[in-house]
């Protein structure tokens, strides 16, 4: 996987960047996310802090270009269908919030909500990332003929990963499930589109 900071100068090492992102994996595995530190990190990946921190800003950036998405993250490729995509792309959103677990997501939420400088850099990064991958969605169903106008991604986005989090941080339910909720999300996201039931105005305060 990518990952996150995008920087000039020599190639980075594939061999480094897989073996860090198996250390995340371990050290959370075995300590939790509570445990989880770049020194540990470093360590059991066998590589230096500073090859850490050339590839990530900071240890939340770390943990969520490893375990959900980095900046490199692509639009599924086109079914053909608005609710061919947004099953698609649920799906996919699915797998990847499954697979950190529920207290994972939890602390790493709270991290992030904790620090004002790092929530606006997420804000900007990755949940923007994630924004335009939705937004390519929709523009494919605008080009189709399926919706008059693209709506909101800011909204379309709070429909897709809301009822997702709540599953698995909130209500601590059955991560097994996951996909099928999915599908259920898409299947309701599709038909509030098609029929027009989300507002025309932008919600969102980055456009």
């Amino acid at each position: 996987m990518a990952a996150a900071k995008q920087q000039g100068g020599r190639p980075r090492e594939a061999r480094v960047d897989t073996s860090v992102a198996a250390a995340v994996r371990e050290v959370i595995g075995e300590r939790g996310y509570g445990g989880l530190t770049v020194d540990a990190v470093a360590r059991t990946a066998g590589v230096s802090k500073a090859a850490i921190y050339r590839r990530y800003s900071t240890k939340q950036e770390m943990t969520f270009a490893t375990l959900l998405h980095d900046l490199q993250e692509e639009p599924p490729a086109d079914t053909g269908s608005l609710a061919g995509d947004l099953t698609a792309l649920t799906e996919q959103i699915a797998t990847q919030v499954v697979g950190p677990g529920g207290d994972t997501l939890s602390g790493l939420l709270a991290d992030i909500r904790a620090d004002p400088e790092l929530r606006a850099r997420f804000a900007q990064t990755f949940l923007m990332v994630e924004r335009g991958v939705i937004a390519t969605v929709l523009d494919r169903a605008v080009a189709r003929g399926e919706l008059a106008a693209r709506p909101d991604p800011a909204i379309v986005q709070a429909l897709l990963l809301g009822p997702l989090f709540a599953w698995l941080v909130v209500l601590d339910e059955d991560p097994a499930h996951a996909t099928e909720l999915s599908r259920l999300i898409a299947s309701m996201a599709a038909s509030a589109l098609s029929t027009g039931l989300l507002p025309a105005t932008v919600w969102s305060k980055r456009v």
